[in-house]
């Protein structure tokens, strides 16, 4: 695609952004747009975004989660910036989450990381993986769609990845000591998602590419690939896909989530207008 028709797409997706509008699909209308078009998108949307103050803080990786490919008709993860105004942290397990501003929002248990270096390159081993993180905790992205979840893949990472809100638990400091148990407990941690106290779903850390953290490797092997991107960075926080289906979301609700396998926060959340 042309850099003019990359650049409408741009401010197309970043005015129903700002007014929270649904859409039609983009490769729906343009059979070229593919996701290599997808990311030059991004990248022009991060620029747009970054010109009016915004400041990115790190990245969200999506469809990490192999089970529910099928039910988004896509067959890839894919990542987009998060940002400082769309972060924030629970206090005690609790947090007060508005959905203004967000379209069709869906809630997702994630894994987060802290990086402390950058993770590196072609490296599959989850405990070198690990040795690039600072802190790990358990997070909740509040992911949305403008084209109200009916998409290709290109059409979703253009969609900053589908992200809204992320809030992130309590982080646990990641020592040399701890890298192996972790590595070994992630694949097999549970996660449950809790409507007003009723149990909806669970699924557990194997579901996100075998154990969140090979999430990291993904990204900084795409990101290898993607020269006109930033690449990772110490300080950056990484949330690595969802472990459960994400289940839509309303004002007035209270969720809660479960976790089990590792010593990290449940977290609640009451979502408001």
């Amino acid at each position: 695609m042309s850099p003019q028709q990359i650049g409408s797409i741009a401010r197309e997706l970043l005015q129903a952004h700002d007014r929270a509008e649904r859409m039609a699909s983009i490769a729906a209308r343009h059979p070229d747009f593919d996701l290599d078009a997808a990311y030059l998108v991004a990248a022009e949307l991060m620029r747009l975004r970054r010109s009016r103050g915004a400041q990115p803080v790190g990245r969200k990786i999506g469809f990490t989660n192999r089970s529910i490919w099928a039910l988004y008709g896509v067959d890839a993860p894919m990542w987009a910036h998060v940002y400082a105004d769309s972060v924030s942290y629970a206090r005690g397990g609790k947090a007060e989450v508005s959905l203004a501003g967000t379209v069709s929002p869906r809630m997702e248990p994630e894994i987060a990381f802290k990086l402390r270096r950058p993770v590196p390159v072609g490296c599959s081993d989850p405990e070198q993986l690990l040795r690039a993180a600072e802190w790990y905790a358990h997070s909740v992205e509040i992911v949305h769609s403008h084209f109200d979840w009916k998409f290709k893949l290109a059409d979703a990472t253009a969609d900053w990845a589908c992200h809204a809100r992320l809030v992130l638990g309590e982080p646990q400091a990641l020592r040399e000591a701890d890298i192996a148990a972790l590595a070994r407990a992630l694949p097999g941690l549970k996660v449950a998602l809790l409507k007003d106290g009723v149990r909806q779903i669970e699924g557990v850390g194997a579901n996100v590419l075998g154990s969140p953290a090979h999430a990291l490797g993904f990204l900084a092997d795409l990101l290898a690939r993607q020269p006109f991107m930033q690449p990772l960075a110490a300080g950056e926080i990484i949330t690595t896909g969802t472990i459960t289906d994400a289940l839509p979301v309303r004002p007035g609700e209270t969720w809660s989530t479960e976790i089990s396998g590792l010593p990290l926060q449940n977290l609640t959340i009451k979502y408001t207008d």
